[in-house]
């Protein structure tokens, strides 16, 4: 009997540990917004957080609240494409200069790498940052593309002294995101 009991416990228990880590073993979970046509995965653990007058969605660390996961979208003309925006340094550097680190913002961001994939037949460019700020060193990855008329840019940050320990996973992030 008390073997029976300890083996329904054991199957329970791997079944709730099993729920807990996505099917991929990456330890991301997906993100999918229908209405406005874009997904991507985000870190087990992480928490969306209501925001108003900003990001359409935004996950933190329930741990490393300072570490996040947002989506930011902005009107473009119909007819224009990511590349009619300019080269990813281009984009890179106007993403630096108007979200990251505008004027009077007190921040700085320098563009660390600005690359181009392509990505299901959309093409999206790949930014990281270096980021500034008066009391914190930042790091930042953006995938940026374009669709029906939409600037989408997903953008995923933490602090200097941590990006070494979630470079890979936040490099999966933003190789996630897609935009239809």
């Amino acid at each position: 009997m008390l073997k029976r009991i300890a083996a329904i416990l054991l199957v329970v228990l791997s079944l709730t540990l099993t729920g807990c880590v996505s099917s991929k073993g990456t330890g991301l979970k997906s993100y999918v917004d229908t209405g406005d046509g874009y997904q991507f995965l985000y870190p087990n653990g992480w928490l969306p957080i209501a925001v108003s007058n900003g990001p359409d969605v935004v996950f933190r660390d329930l741990i490393q609240q300072t570490e996040n996961v947002s989506v930011v979208i902005s009107t473009v003309a119909k007819d224009k494409t990511l590349a009619d925006l300019g080269t990813p340094t281009d984009v890179g550097y106007k993403l630096s200069k108007s979200a990251i680190a505008p004027s009077d913002s007190g921040r700085e961001a320098e563009l660390v790498n600005a690359e181009a994939r392509e990505s299901r037949s959309k093409n999206y460019y790949i930014l990281e940052y270096a980021v500034k700020l008066p009391n914190q060193e930042r790091h930042n990855l953006a995938s940026v593309a374009v669709s029906r008329g939409k600037l989408f840019t997903l953008n995923v940050s933490t602090t200097e002294e941590r990006w070494p320990k979630v470079k890979e996973a936040f490099e999966k992030v933003v190789k996630s995101f897609s935009v239809y």
